[in-house]
């Protein structure tokens, strides 16, 4: 089954314990993680022929490159794979995964079908994480793991990093989380790595912050002194406030403080001056760090929001006089056309590179896209090709589709330009071979995005890193923080093997749930905490476009289900009256639910009388019921039983579509024709004034459909392929 492959020692070894154990292997970057998952998915494959194998990576880039690796190095027919993406539709994902063995898909759309039950993965007898450390909190590999052992026949997982986390009790999340049960880890001291490991060599340049930028700086840390004077004023504990993580902490403090319910102004306003502090703090690191073209542009947008936001944070702050001094010291910096000194020294060393090797490959790492933009028209001004590398979002211009960005990196692959300038989205997983030299414009406090960002270069040749600082700035703190978290992490990776096999073996064994029960969720609940745990617990999930709840029990039990936070905020906005009339119009047993921990009083700065009159009303004006719960967990335990009760007194299939009210012909075919895909009730009226029956709309072809208001294309496609399509 294997071609073109000759799989190393190490590969072999850590393959031995990963046939047989939920395994996570930690390799050096550019060691062959992928040529592990291929020799098992091979051994896996002669083991159980009719199953399937699933590889998720957390961006298209990468799961493409999967799956062009696995047709490289895999004996099998080319209709045999597929990838799954964001922009494959749900449908075709359900109807390709029934003819295909080998599935390449990034996480999300994977989880959305997954929650509605459109595609089964009890068949899979291999599931693969690239890069495992993305493995916490809400992140979709979590609830994919748990789903995978509790349904399918074969489990068996293959978790892969190179980086897995700063500490042992994050990598023991990591492993939990994965169900691991045995870890793998080499690294380039290991002498079975060794021979397979190219030299990299290592430098750090420093630079010297300019007398203008240390003005700026000083009146920066003026103004940031000044507001942590004001929170001492009322009563908060500012002596901290060095790194984000200090300002995040204390924030969550105060956030925690407010929620409560206290009517705590001072807390209130405390957390208004923190988020001043925490804005300044931002445009010193762009100064320190970036330089002038970065900060002048978030000065700029300050301002412009000061005009128009009603935020006290944003107009307090642009009125400091310190601030907005720097602002105007900043734009004496730009019409001198004064940048930071170590734009001059990374254009220097590279030109001073490609001297040396015309030929040479460079990845130009940086934090933020507005360097990105300076730093390839300074190379472009001295004939250096380059190309700028970010994300898909649009920021100021910038923003590259996944099909942008592959173009880029084929084009850097082929030598078509010397200089790929990225941002954190080249840091994960990308094979780029050949690369002779990674520069950092800023060291960054990330070990794990170190070790990625590093290990771009020193796969099949000498390679050669070099770091740019600004001393007497937090940059010399990040230095040393990357490098004392990567050697704690080595540190924990090396207590790994003998730690985690205690907790691995108390880890407790998934059982499967009664699945008798059936709940209908509106589609935009599915990536809640409450959809995965009632997905957990073995409830049926059906997805829905509901009309007016947010869940559906029975044919006369339907939910709207409010966060404390959403109740106070609808209160607010106007939207809950509507929500509510409209449960009660649709449901013979309408439900309210209120979820959350925080005292409802507290939320906003709402008289408390409000908050009662709206609980009075919905509770005697309309005669519904008010039920608490305390989280999602909660939530969910209460709608399954609520469920159970209804479904088992009334044993007939129930549908989203039901009414408890007759509706009036008119409404019905409003309703039918809603039903259409992407139709809902607007367009199915201008249909209707259209065509004047149903029976006209369903004869009418594409083009006469598209003569009506607001119907184009791609709905004139979907209603007549729904109406022609064969059912099957």
């Amino acid at each position: 089954m294997l071609k073109d492959f000759t799989p190393r020692l190490y590969q072999e070894t850590i393959l031995a314990t990963a046939a047989l154990k939920n395994t996570l292997a930690v390799l050096p970057t550019g060691m062959g993680k992928t040529g592990i998952a291929i020799l098992l998915t091979a051994q896996r494959l002669s083991q159980y022929p009719k199953s399937k194998i699933l590889i998720l990576a957390p961006t298209k880039p990468l799961a493409e490159q999967h799956l062009n690796t696995f047709k490289k190095h895999l004996d099998i027919d080319e209709d045999k794979f597929v990838l799954f993406t964001g922009n494959t539709p749900p449908a075709k994902r359900s109807e390709q995964w029934n003819k295909v063995q080998i599935i390449f898909s990034t996480p999300q759309g994977l989880e959305n079908d997954i929650i509605s039950n459109s595609i089964n993965i009890k068949d899979i007898s291999l599931l693969v994480f690239d890069e495992a450390h993305r493995a916490t909190g809400d992140y979709s590999y979590v609830f994919i793991a748990k789903q995978y052992q509790q349904k399918a026949d074969w489990p068996l997982i293959l978790a892969l990093t190179a980086s897995p986390g700063g500490d042992v009790e994050t990598i023991e999340n990591v492993c939990k989380n994965l169900f691991i049960e045995a870890v793998e880890v080499r690294t380039e001291n290991d002498p079975d790595v060794q021979p397979y490991v190219q030299e990299t060599e290592i430098s750090t340049i420093r630079v010297e912050l300019p007398e203008q930028f240390k003005k700026i700086q000083q009146l920066l840390k003026q103004c940031i002194q000044g507001k942590t004077n004001h929170l001492k004023e009322y009563g908060i504990r500012a002596t901290n406030l060095v790194t984000k993580k200090d300002l995040l902490g204390l924030q969550k403090e105060l956030h925690a403080k407010v929620a409560s319910g206290e009517k705590d102004f001072e807390a209130f306003k405390a957390t208004s001056v923190l988020a001043e502090i925490m804005k300044a703090h931002h445009a010193l690191e762009l100064l320190e760090t970036q330089g002038t073209t970065p900060l002048i542009n978030y000065f700029e947008n300050m301002y412009q929001q000061s005009y128009t936001s009603k935020i006290k944070a944003v107009k307090n702050l642009t009125a400091d006089l310190a601030f907005k001094s720097s602002y105007i010291l900043t734009q004496k910096l730009i019409e001198q056309n004064i940048e930071h000194p170590k734009l001059a020294e990374v254009t220097k060393h590279v030109t001073e590179q490609l001297a040396q090797n015309k030929y040479a490959k460079i990845i130009l790492f940086t934090q933020y896209r507005d360097t990105a933009t300076k730093l390839h028209d300074e190379l472009d001004k001295l004939n250096v090709l380059s190309q700028v590398f970010v994300g898909q979002a649009k920021k100021r211009n910038t923003g590259l589709s996944q099909k942008q960005q592959a173009e880029v990196l084929d084009q850097f692959r082929d030598g078509m330009f010397n200089v790929l300038i990225a941002t954190s989205v080249a840091e994960e997983g990308l094979d780029i071979p050949k690369v002779d030299s990674v520069i950092f414009f800023e060291p960054i406090p990330s070990a794990i995005r170190h070790v990625q960002r590093r290990g771009r270069t020193g796969r099949q040749e000498k390679g050669d890193v070099t770091i740019f600082l600004t001393k007497g700035t937090r940059e010399e703190a990040y230095a040393w923080s990357a490098k004392h978290k990567e050697r704690r992490m080595n540190d924990a990776l090396g207590q790994l093997r003998t730690r985690l096999q205690l907790k691995i073996n108390q880890q407790p064994t998934l059982k499967q749930f009664d699945t008798s029960v059936k709940i209908f969720a509106d589609y935009r609940e599915k990536t809640t905490g409450t959809v995965k745990e009632l997905v957990e617990q073995g409830v049926t999930i059906k997805l829905e476009m509901l009309k007016s709840a947010d869940y559906l029990l029975s044919s006369r039990v339907g939910v709207e289900l409010k966060t404390m936070q959403d109740f106070v905020d609808s209160i607010v906005d106007g939207r809950l009256l509507e929500q509510i009339k409209n449960l009660k119009e649709h449901y013979e047993r309408p439900i309210v639910i209120i979820q959350g921990k925080e005292n409802i009083y507290g939320l906003r700065n709402i008289h408390p009388n409000a908050i009662r009159g709206m609980l009075g009303t919905i509770a005697v004006g309309y005669c519904l019921p008010i039920l608490y719960t305390q989280d999602e967990k909660d939530t969910a335990a209460l709608l399954i039983t609520i469920a159970k009760r209804e479904q088992e007194e009334n044993k007939k299939e129930f549908s989203p579509h039901a009414d408890r009210k007759p509706m009036t012909i008119k409404e019905q075919q409003e309703y039918l024709v809603s039903c259409l895909p992407s139709v809902g009730p607007n367009l199915a009226k201008e249909l209707l004034k259209q065509f004047g029956s149903i029976r006209k709309i369903f004869d009418a072809n594409e083009e006469q459909l598209k003569q009506v208001k607001g119907l184009g294309d791609k709905i004139a496609k979907g209603i007549t392929g729904l109406i022609e399509g064969k059912y099957k």
